[in-house]
């Protein structure tokens, strides 16, 4: 039988189950997608019930697997998200969408009692950010559904809670109460005495590689205490000793630099930075920009413009002598504003574009410059990282990974072969199999140096 740890790794549209090895190399995976339900407001949510379903499903299946020796289980989840309990250990509310909004005088009526100095959000490492602050969303139910917020017994963050589905315990880790949750005072390292002065409580923080024996279908499994996917997607990476800034490419941009120890300043974060929390319970500063959303709804305009597939900017390669003519010139064609919800930037007439090459190579440009911007933030004066890692999505795409070499010629620019990063994250926090890992990394040529 091969030894293996199980991860569950629940994101915001894929929901995905992993088999390790103990070199951590993938032995199994699955995936699946349910359908968003409603709650009680008509708003979309996760179907929390199917997924709890399919997680006993597939558990009762590896067990019963020969092939397989369960050595440890996991969680890794999207953050900004709550899950209640009530006295019987039931959940008893659906675990809400951070999108959902909630009403302005809820939202004012907080400000007004806890930021009176304006302080608040840069002491909690949180940007203002309404359910996404997923304090928040203990506040709107306390004050919006008391009726409902009465039943409530235990509050848990959603890595927990799919842990407590199995292991039956309420607990608590960093990363999940340091994700921009307004919780988590980084001057005092304690909760904020916002949540005990609303009568908000929660466990006080376990370490990541907490495990507890958990009883499952007559088989006994180390069970860990999950972990937020941001946080999770770092800790491959953090175990080579080195200083890195790590930009982790999806729908959402997130640059983490994990060895910047200066203070966030408010200027910082009106610019969208904030604080993630390690593994090692230290704030990592990070920026973010939804550089994925930015790209495929341009994307979609550009190639509908040329009358051609979407797939088709696969097939585009780096025009190098105009884009470093570009770089001379430092001047925007996209982008020049944010644009909208939709993220299409529509101040942008596409026949001042030869084709749909050169439409893709000036539509990242102006993206990578974008997401320069916001990479600069989290790193500090004096810098002493000498490596950029990127992972995700668009460690693929040659224009990113290229100009972010020649924008940054000061450090060696690096991609991850690395796949589940959150997945394969969450399965060494648990530190069953040890910390050996091959980043499987491979070095980005700068455009000058073709």
């Amino acid at each position: 039988m091969k030894k293996a740890i199980a991860i569950f790794d629940i994101g915001k549209t894929n929901k995905k189950f992993l088999l390790f090895g103990e070199k951590y190399n993938v032995l199994h995976e699955e995936e699946i997608k349910f359908p968003e339900k409603k709650d009680e407001d008509g708003f979309p949510c996760d179907d929390i019930a199917s997924i709890e379903k399919w997680i006993f499903q597939v558990l009762e299946e590896v067990l019963n697997d020969k092939e397989y020796d369960i050595a440890g289980l996991n969680f890794s989840t999207y953050g900004a998200s709550l899950a209640y309990i009530d006295a019987a250990g039931k959940r008893c509310a659906p675990v809400y969408n951070y999108l959902k909004s909630l009403k302005p005088e809820t939202w004012s009526k907080f400000l007004t009692t806890y930021n009176i100095d304006g302080d608040f959000f840069r002491k909690t490492a949180s940007p203002p950010l309404g359910m996404l602050n997923s304090g928040i969303q203990a506040y709107r139910l306390k004050y919006e559904k008391p009726e409902l917020y009465s039943e409530v017994k235990h509050i848990l963050h959603f890595p927990q809670y799919i842990s407590y589905l199995i292991t039956g315990k309420i607990a608590s880790e960093y990363t999940s109460i340091g994700c921009h949750t307004a919780m988590w005072d980084f001057d005092n390292s304690s909760y904020h005495k916002w949540l005990k002065k609303e009568g908000i409580v929660l466990p006080h923080p376990l370490p990541n590689n907490t495990l507890y024996d958990a009883a499952i279908f007559f088989r006994e499994i180390q069970t860990g205490i999950g972990i937020h996917d941001s946080s999770a997607s770092l800790v491959p990476y953090l175990q080579s000793g080195e200083e890195f800034i790590l930009i982790s490419s999806g729908t959402w941009s997130i640059n983490m630099n994990p060895f910047n120890s200066d203070q966030l300043t408010k200027d910082e974060l009106n610019k969208d930075c904030l604080c993630y929390m390690s593994t090692l319970r230290a704030p990592v500063k990070a920026s973010r920009l939804f550089m994925g959303h930015y790209h495929d709804a341009n994307l979609k305009r550009i190639a509908g413009h040329f009358n051609l597939s979407e797939d088709d900017y696969k097939k585009v390669k780096a025009d190098v002598p105009k884009l470093l003519r570009w770089l001379e010139e430092n001047k925007r064609v996209f982008f020049k504003y944010l644009p909208g919800e939709d993220g299409i930037d529509y101040s942008v007439g596409l026949n001042i574009l030869s084709n749909f090459n050169e439409a893709y190579n000036r539509m990242m440009f102006d993206l990578t410059m974008l997401e320069i911007e916001s990479l600069k933030l989290v790193i500090p004066k004096k810098d002493k990282s000498n490596k950029i890692y990127i992972s995700g999505g668009f460690s693929r795409n040659e224009i990113f990974t290229r100009l972010i070499a020649e924008c940054f010629n000061d450090k060696e620019v690096y991609v991850s072969e690395i796949s589940n990063s959150s997945a394969l994250g969450a399965a060494m926090a648990l530190e069953i199999f040890g910390k050996e890992i091959d980043l499987g990394l491979n070095k980005v040529n700068r455009l000058k140096a073709e």
